[in-house]
Parts: C-alpha cells; sequence; structure tokens
C-alpha cells in the first residue's frame, strides 16, 4: 500500500514525486517511456521562461530537475505499461501482471502531438516527416517543405525552415492564422513562405520519402498536389487521458476537470500539468501544480 502513486514522470509528475519525498509520503512514481521527461524530449529551442533558469533545450533543463533522481527516497518504475486502473479503488493492474494499491492517484500523464490521421503520415516518419524545425533545419536544408498548422508553433517554424529552405508551403484549415501578430507579420513578408489557407492536406506522398502532399481548399474542388521533400505537421495536442475518461469528469477535448487543489472529480485523484490545463500548459504551471497536489495529500493523510 502506497500513499501515492503517480502516472507519468514529465515536470509535473517529477516535481510531485520530489514534493512527496519532501512531505515524508511513501511513493511511487510510473513512467511508460524509458527515460522520465515526457514533453521535454521534444524540446530542442532554448528555454528562458522558467523562473531563474535558463537553459538552451529540454534536455538541458531535464538534467537539472533530475540530478538528485538517483538519492531522492521514493520509487522510479520507467517502461511500466497500465492495463487497467479502478480509480476509486486506487487499484492498478500493470503489463506486467503486478497489482498495485494506493491511499492517493495523481495523473500526470501530459500530452501528445495530434496527428492529421491521414494516408502516408506513418509511414513516412523518418521518411520525410520533420519532428522539429529547430532540431531538423539543417538536414532539411535546400529542400521544398510543407508545414501543416496555423498556430504560433506553425508560423515559428515556417520561419525557421524558410531560412534555409528554397520554398515553405503552409497550410492551415482556418480562415486566419491563429498565430501572434508579430509571427503572422513576419510570415507574410517572406518571399519563401506560400500561405493556403481554408486548406487541409488530404495525404502525404512518397516512394522512398515524401515527394508531395495532396490539398484541398474547398468543398467541391479537385484537391491538388504539392511538390515537397518534407512535411512538419503542428495542429496543436491532445490529452492523455483515455485510460480516465470514463471514471472521471473531462471537458469536451478530453482534458481532465480539477478544482483548486489539484483535485478531480474523484476523491483523493488528482491530476497536474497539462493533461489538466489546456489553457496555459508550461513547464513553471506543470511543476507548481505538482506541488499543490503533493501538499493537499500530504495534509490529508497527517490529518
Amino acid at each position: 500500500m502506497h500513499d501515492v502513486i503517480i502516472i507519468g514522470a514529465g515536470p509535473a509528475g517529477l516535481s510531485t514525486a520530489f514534493w512527496c519525498d519532501e512531505l515524508g509520503l511513501d511513493t511511487l512514481l510510473l513512467e511508460q517511456a524509458e527515460r522520465c521527461g515526457g514533453q521535454l524530449h521534444r524540446v530542442y529551442n532554448p528555454i528562458k521562461n522558467y523562473l531563474g533558469i535558463e537553459t538552451s533545450n529540454g534536455q538541458e533543463l531535464l538534467e537539472l530537475f533530475t540530478k538528485d533522481v538517483d538519492t531522492a527516497d521514493f520509487d522510479l518504475w520507467t517502461q511500466t505499461s497500465i492495463a487497467a486502473i479502478d480509480l476509486k479503488a486506487k487499484r492498478l493492474k500493470l503489463q506486467s501482471g503486478e497489482d498495485l494499491q494506493s491511499i492517493s492517484v495523481v495523473i500526470a500523464t501530459g500530452v501528445r502531438p495530434r496527428q492529421l490521421g491521414v494516408p502516408g503520415e506513418k509511414e513516412f516518419v523518418g521518411k520525410g516527416m520533420i519532428e522539429s524545425g529547430t532540431r531538423d533545419r539543417e538536414l532539411f536544408a535546400g529542400r521544398d517543405i510543407c508545414v501543416v498548422g496555423g498556430g504560433d508553433a506553425a508560423v515559428e517554424n515556417a520561419l525557421l525552415l524558410a531560412e534555409v529552405c528554397p520554398t515553405v508551403t503552409l497550410v492551415h484549415r482556418g480562415k486566419k492564422l491563429r498565430a501572434r501578430r508579430e509571427l503572422a507579420q513576419r510570415l507574410q513578408s517572406s518571399h519563401r513562405i506560400t500561405v493556403f489557407t481554408e486548406s487541409i492536406v488530404k495525404r502525404i506522398i512518397g516512394d522512398e520519402e515524401v515527394v508531395a502532399v495532396e490539398v484541398a481548399r474547398k468543398e467541391g474542388l479537385k484537391p491538388f498536389q504539392i511538390a515537397v521533400r518534407g512535411v512538419l505537421i503542428r495542429i496543436g495536442v491532445e490529452p492523455n487521458t483515455e485510460l480516465f475518461r470514463e471514471q472521471l469528469e473531462v471537458d469536451d477535448k478530453g482534458y481532465i476537470r480539477v478544482d483548486s487543489e489539484q483535485e478531480t472529480s474523484v476523491p483523493m485523484v488528482f491530476a497536474v500539468g497539462d493533461v489538466s490545463n489546456p489553457i496555459a500548459p508550461t513547464i513553471s504551471g506543470a511543476t507548481g501544480a505538482g506541488a499543490t497536489a503533493a501538499k493537499v495529500i500530504a495534509a490529508r493523510l497527517n490529518a
């Protein structure tokens, strides 16, 4: 019987675990991946907005977050997948067959990049699909590129790639870009970037690598192809909540609803980080939410 089981070892889960350790709680931290860190592994640009710390990328910040993991008094199990969970009973069954029980559960499963769900998207991973304009810019230099999306991330990546690529085509399904005004203005001034609004990518085409995208502009009009050698998708994120959605309250996008103490609709089940914060998902917000949940749990168990 653990005091706390934390699901997910990104910034929110790690913060919760360290605070639980500080407060003397018997804590088990579960992570599905080989390493903890969550989305920090996909942050390749400098991080300048975490108060008091500036790092060149997410990996560098993760090293600061985890420097004391080996000496902390909580258990960290990586490569651990959950087969089933009963949130009311606080009971988990792992894919390995092991059963776990706790007094409280903290969900810190984060979010994942939203996918287009079109033919070619999965088939060409590693064969022309770009993960990051920052990390992969030099690899795709000199190639014509398609960026899908209309928010800050899509526009920022389009601008970065336009510095080294002959042409960048930005495809956005909405009438107007959602990106900040200053980014949209920079986009408009770039002679290398072409923007298609009210448009969608229907499929990604290739043989050994990506060679084109098929774009549909409006209903009823014939789709057309654009020759490209790389595709980057930035159409937002979605929460990793499929395991929990039938057992607690979520919003219309699947994000877990929590109160001011980070508690969900199920007593002694908490959610922290991006999985419960669609409005302002930040690293600082995630770590702060973890501290809140840990303090609330400790106060209740010690009452």
